[in-house]
This record gives structure tokens, sequence and C-alpha cells, in this order.
């Protein structure tokens, strides 16, 4: 059984009921429809329904209330029975309203993201082609003589390590080569790593990350003081000097 929608029935009795005002030379109210306008009758102008749409609300609006389980008769065949599918046991619809939230994603909410190509890829390549040219040209102009050759019957001393493994060097006069070799910078490296899971704050406020930068900037403190120590308090014999006592023993 087919229905005709409610707002359909309204504008076809609100266009009758102009009509006939228009014939006695009234002018009735646009937003009063006309109760007792019948179904059935075709309006004119632009809000003309077809009249078989009409005329089979009428002969549906003529026929008694279904019961479950009752097949409806219809045009073509027999309709499934009330109450077997569909709200009042109703199977078809003429107009079907969607609201526009069920089918648009929208979001009020600007995501702060950017593509990695071409921001972040682009501005990373020109900095490692600055740093090249940089590095071309002081190899060019600053010389880096080697040293003399290596003599086992003269042993430098201090020996030390090139500057960036000297805070290694430093922490192996401290504590066994297990401990100063795997464990603490072990330790160190675990940390940064947990670090960024940690600390989920997707901010880039110092304010906001305080554990990540605390936690670096330990770990630079750390590593620079013991570069420093095994670079300038250094002697003969691996020794605790104070250079403006007994000199600067740091070669690059």
């Amino acid at each position: 059984m087919t229905e005709i929608p409610e707002h359909l029935r309204k504008r076809a009795e609100a266009a009758k009921a102009k009509a006939q005002a228009a014939a006695g030379g009234t002018t009735p109210d646009d937003d009063s429809p006309a109760p007792d306008a019948p179904v059935g009758t075709v309006p004119s102008g632009d809000d003309k329904i077809p009249s078989h749409l009409l005329d089979r609300g009428t002969a549906a609006a003529d026929l008694p209330a279904p019961t479950a389980g009752t097949p409806v008769p219809v045009a073509g065949g027999l309709a499934p029975p009330a109450g077997s599918s569909g709200p009042d046991g109703h199977n078809q619809r003429l107009l079907t309203v969607v609201k526009s939230g069920s089918i648009q994603d929208t979001r009020a909410t600007p995501v702060d993201k950017i593509h990695v190509w071409p921001h972040l890829l682009l501005a990373e390549f020109l900095a490692a082609l600055a740093i090249t040219l940089f590095t071309l040209l002081f190899a060019i102009f600053v010389n880096a003589p080697l040293l003399e050759l290596a003599d086992f019957n003269k042993t430098p001393n201090p020996s030390k390590a090139p500057w960036y493994f000297l805070g290694l060097q430093e922490l192996l006069t401290m504590f066994h080569p297990m401990v100063a070799g795997v464990t603490i910078p072990g330790i160190g490296l675990f940390l940064l790593i947990l670090a960024p899971y940690i600390d989920k704050n997707p901010s880039r406020r110092p304010e906001d990350r305080k554990f990540a930068i605390s936690l670096m900037t330990i770990h630079l403190m750390f590593w620079s003081v013991l570069v420093m120590i095994g670079s300038f308090f250094r002697g003969p014999g691996f020794n605790f000097v104070f250079p403006w006592n007994a000199g600067l023993f740091f070669e690059l």
C-alpha cells in the first residue's frame, strides 16, 4: 500500500483553497490550508500533484485498516502482510528526508598536520646541501695534517681518544668497563627511546613538554661535562689537572 506524504496533502489542500478563494473574489491566508478541501482534487499552478498519486492516496484512505498478518491488495498483486516489516506495516515510502549530519563528515576543529613531502623533506634536503657545501669549503681552505707515524718506543702521554669519545673514556676511569661502556650508555639510550611514548603531549611549547625537554637536557649536560673534563682537565697519565696550572693537554 502506498501512502502520500502529509506535506503533499497539505500543499494540495492549500492550492485548492487558494483556487476557490480566487474564484470567489477573496484572498485567503497562504499559511492556512482549507481543511475541507478534497484530497483527490488536482490543484493548479506549480504545485500540481499527478492525479494518479492522488487517486492512489484516496483509494488507500478508503480501505479498511489492515490487521497484522493480512495481505493488502495493491496494483499488481498482494503486498506483504501488515506488520511484517517497516513501521505501521508499510513497506514503501514516496519520499525520504535524510539529515545532512548523517551523510556529511564535518570537522569543526582543524587538524594541525603537514605533509612530509614537500614541506619537511625539502627543508632537510636544503640543509644537507648547505652543510655539504660548508664542509667542502672548509676542507679546501683549512689543512688537517696527520700526526707522525706511531712509534711504540714513544707513546704519547696522555693518550686521549677523539673528543667525541672522551666522555666514554672519562667513564672508563670511574667504573668497570662493562658498566661504563654498556650499562650506562644503554640506559641513557633506552630512556631517550621511551621519551616520546611517556610524554605524548603534541604541543611544541617548552612549558608543555617538561618531561621530554628535561630528559634531553640532562642527557646533553651529562655527556658535555664528561667531554670537557676529559678534554681540558686530564693531563699525563690521564690524571686530573687544572689547565691554568699544568697547561692544556688537548688536540683535535
